[in-house]
């Protein structure tokens, strides 16, 4: 097998190096009988299989970085240690796509050099490996966390467009080393069952924006205004969660309402609290180390008020915007205390916010009693009743009676037969497709989904006409003008067109050119084995 031309001995030789793990010059000598094996190739297909089952992983952890705080939340509650494990997620996840990415490279490096495909074994139990590695977390993130499936759903609607130009782009390369392959090789039936799969691969990408569907494919004259947004526990990003100056900071965010969880003390506060227990976010250990463990409502207020509510901010970091606090910030945030719902509403009352809330736990005996004590809080402290969103649905029908104009949100779907129409529903953003959202705004029902921290999300959010969002990330979505892309449907078609055209012209000038440079190699060889066989024949004479 003769060098193609343009490859050099030396660079066949490192290519073969790193895939081989062996140094085997590439002079034909010293490789005489090896050769790529239907094994050998085999291999090759495995290799290209876990190249993109990583790229599929690695877009999922793209996606569920969304997500990935109630994570980090979840392991505290399990083992008492807080880190950002999506910092170890996206490490991890690089190495894999990178080792296999690589190997993927010098195969390709390989075959148009005309080398033989021989795959190392320590390659083949790594690669191994990594598809058993990149399964247990599939099948991890299944078990888990199932919800985020339907997250990578909703995403196509974010990156379908684009995803489909890089997958035309990624299989057009491609035809380049198949062609040399197909070329090479003298087996029909070897070259049938590599044409028609990568023709069909083709063909379905060609047609795939039929099947792609986004609400951002609109005139911008479409675009419903931007949604609101709620502080999720505030700014938590900025400041301690459920704290007044997690509060004071969404209000420097612009955003319309102060989301928030009240519990009751066990003297009939209601605080603000999101945990049960009070380890995450307090100095709890160290105030009251016995009783650290015990339910947040089993503390009285005197106790709740000895307990610093900033300090782990600082000391956890459980977003990377903590390390960037101003030096006053830094104070500030060691002055936190856990505020009473009475402070909060206060505050909200100041600066012209609503507040909306969920009362927890659900489940405690003394539920009715934690109502009524809350209700007692809003009407004591003079704040408009309709800057108040009231989410729990125990002893719904009393507060309505004690309260008229708090404004009921509700967190489920409109049922058939509705005795009352729903005017606001707060659901998890993964609950609500595009066509629904458009139907609850065309019925003038407010819609609030949570948590919404990424671009993508919001502006997939935003196209489908979401009234408001919960998010973490005040900051970042404040700034944005637009959603990140907006296409009218011409201006899809035009690119999805171009996009076909340019890859369909690529791949036939690809097995075109390749095709007259093995017609030209198989002269220059065949001279080449005749006068080594007139050697050989005067060698034996």
């Amino acid at each position: 097998m003769a060098d193609p031309a343009g490859c050099c001995r030396p660079c066949a030789t490192c290519l073969l190096c790193l895939y081989s793990c062996q140094w085997i010059t590439a002079k034909k000598e010293k490789r005489k009988g090896l050769r790529t094996t239907k094994c050998d190739c085999s291999w090759f297909l495995f290799l290209f299989l876990i190249f993109l089952f990583t790229l599929v992983w690695l877009y999922f952890t793209i996606i569920i970085l969304n997500d990935f705080h109630n994570f980090n939340e979840f392991i505290f509650k399990q083992r008492n240690l807080w880190l950002d494990w999506s910092l170890v997620l996206l490490i991890a996840t690089a190495v894999l796509i990178t080792y296999s990415a690589t190997l993927l490279v010098l195969a390709l490096c390989l075959q148009l050099c005309g080398q033989p495909l021989k795959l190392h074994w320590l390659h083949k139990t790594l690669l191994i490996f990594t598809a058993l590695v990149v399964a247990a977390a599939f099948t991890g993130l299944g078990i888990k966390w199932a919800e985020e499936w339907r997250s990578a759903r909703i995403s196509l609607q974010a990156t379908g467009p684009f995803l489909h130009i890089g997958a035309v782009g990624g299989m057009t390369l491609l035809a380049w080393p198949l062609a040399s392959f197909i070329y090479r090789t003298h087996s029909t039936g070897l070259r049938v069952s590599l044409l028609l799969p990568y023709c069909a691969v083709m063909i379905a990408l060609y047609l795939a924006p039929l099947a792609i569907t986004s609400p951002c494919i609109m005139e911008e004259k479409q675009l419903p205004p931007k949604p609101a947004l709620v502080g999720h526990r505030g700014a938590p990003m900025l400041a301690p969660e459920n704290t007044l100056m997690s509060l004071q900071k969404a209000v420097d965010c612009d955003v319309q309402v102060f989301e928030t969880d009240v519990m009751v003390s066990a003297d009939g506060v209601p605080f603000l609290m999101h945990d049960e227990e009070l380890t995450r976010t307090t100095n709890v250990q160290a105030v009251f180390p016995e009783r650290a463990a015990l339910n947040s409502t089993a503390f009285n207020w005197t106790d709740l008020q000895q307990l610093d509510a900033g300090s782990w901010f600082l000391e956890r970091r459980p977003f990377p915007t903590a390390q960037s606090l101003s030096a006053s910030d830094r104070l500030e945030v060691a002055k936190q205390r856990i505020p009473s719902l009475q402070q909060a509403l206060e505050a909200a009352k100041q600066s012209n916010i609503s507040i909306m809330f969920d009362l927890r736990p659900e489940n405690h005996s003394d539920y009715q009693s934690f109502v009524n004590a809350t209700l007692e809080a809003i009407l004591e402290s003079g704040i408009p009743l309709q800057q108040v969103l009231w989410l729990p649905d125990g002893f719904r029908e009393q507060v309505r009676q004690q309260a008229p104009g708090l404004q009921q949100v509700y967190g489920r779907k409109r049922l058939q037969n509705e005795k009352e129409p729903l005017l606001h529903v707060n659901l998890p953003y993964q609950d609500m497709s595009s066509e629904e959202i458009r139907q609850y705004r065309q019925d003038n029902v407010s819609v609030n989904l949570y948590v919404v921290n990424q671009p993508w999300l919001f502006s997939v959010l935003w196209c489908s006409g979401v009234s408001s969002v919960t998010t973490n990330a005040c900051q970042v979505l404040k700034e944005m003008k637009r959603p990140i892309w907006l296409l009218p449907s011409s201006t899809y078609l035009m690119i999805w067109i171009v996009t076909d055209s340019v890859s369909l012209l690529a791949i036939l000038w690809a097995f075109v050119l390749l095709k007259k440079c093995s017609q030209r190699r198989q002269p220059a060889e065949s001279e080449t084995d005749v006068l080594l066989t007139k050697i050989n024949s005067l060698m034996q004479e």
